[in-house]
C-alpha cells in the first residue's frame, strides 16, 4: 500500500525522543515537541551530595580506611601503655642503680682499714691495748651555778613564774606601735617572775 505524504507519521523513530510527537507546521514543515522539567530549588548540600559519584574503587578504599581505624585503634592504645610502662621501668633501674652505685661506695668505704678503725672507735668505743678510754656521762654539769641573762637560777625543777605573759604581749604591743621612743631606749617586758 502506498504511502500517503500528506499524513502525519506517527511511526516511532530510533532516534526520536520519547513522549514527543511530530506534528506538521506551516509549509509542511516538522516541529517536534520536547518535555521541559523547570529545576526544583534545591540545598547547596542536597546539589552536592548529588554531584558526588561513588565509583566501586572508592567505596572499597572507604571501608578499607574503616576497617583500618578499627583494627588499629586497640593496638595503638596497647602500645601507648607499652610505652609508659617501659619509661617507668627505665626511671626506676635508674633509681635502683643510683642506689648501687651508693652502697658500692659503702663497700669500699668499709674495705678502708682507717674507716673500720675510726667506726670501732666511735660507735663501739673500742681502744687499742694499753689504751685507755674515758667516757664523761654529764658533760654541761659544773661545780658553778649556771644563770640566765636576767641573772635567775638555771635548774632542772620547773618554774611557775608569775608574770601575766597575755598583759606582757599585750603592753610590748601597744609600746611599740605607740611609742616615739627609738628602738634602742625601748625595754623589753621582764618575764623572768622575779619582780
Amino acid at each position: 500500500m502506498p504511502r500517503d505524504s500528506s499524513a502525519p507519521d506517527t511511526r516511532a523513530r530510533p532516534g526520536a525522543a520519547r513522549g514527543t510527537a511530530a506534528t506538521t507546521g506551516p509549509a509542511g514543515t516538522k516541529n517536534r515537541r520536547v518535555p521541559v522539567s523547570l529545576p526544583a530549588m534545591e540545598s547547596a548540600a542536597g546539589g552536592f551530595l548529588r554531584g558526588m559519584r561513588f565509583s566501586g574503587f572508592s567505596l572499597l578504599m572507604l571501608v578499607i580506611i574503616v576497617l583500618f581505624v578499627v583494627v588499629l585503634a586497640p593496638s595503638l592504645k596497647t602500645l601507648i601503655q607499652q610505652q609508659e610502662q617501659i619509661s617507668q621501668l627505665k626511671r626506676s633501674v635508674a633509681a635502683q642503680e643510683a642506689d648501687v652505685d651508693s652502697l658500692k661506695d659503702d663497700v669500699a668505704r668499709w674495705n678502708d682499714p682507717a674507716y673500720i678503725e675510726a667506726q670501732a672507735r666511735d660507735r663501739l668505743l673500742y681502744v687499742y691495748p694499753g689504751e685507755y678510754s674515758y667516757l664523761v656521762m654529764n658533760p654541761t654539769k659544773s661545780t658553778s651555778k649556771a644563770t640566765t641573762k636576767a641573772g635567775s637560777p638555771i635548774t632542772r625543777d620547773i618554774q611557775n613564774p608569775n608574770v601575766d605573759w597575755v598583759s606582757g604581749m599585750l603592753s610590748s604591743v601597744y609600746d611599740a606601735g605607740l611609742t616615739t621612743k627609738p628602738a634602742p631606749d625601748l625595754v623589753a617586758p621582764d618575764i623572768t617572775g622575779t619582780k
